[in-house]
């Protein structure tokens, strides 16, 4: 069941809906059906050592957990 994201063409909200089956998603804002489905970041999940945690100038102010500073677009802020 994929997980997709949806911008609402009434109110604006960004939101994502879990597709089960023949699922119809409404904004949970305002109800709307009329919605964009937008361009999905895909999450991978790789392994990394804890050197690599380490090195990230943003490890700790970042918000992400697990934050490794690989790849983010994060690590240049610090």
């Amino acid at each position: 069941m994929p997980i997709y994201e949806y911008v609402c063409k009434n109110c604006g909200a960004e939101f994502e809906f879990l597709l089960r089956g023949d699922d119809k998603p409404a904004c949970p804002e305002c109800g709307d059906r009329q919605l964009n489905r937008t361009m999905s970041v895909p999450a991978a999940h790789t392994s990394s050592s804890s050197s690599a945690a380490d090195a990230c100038p943003v490890r700790d102010s970042c918000g992400m957990p697990n934050c490794c500073g690989q790849g983010c677009g994060l690590e240049g802020l610090a």
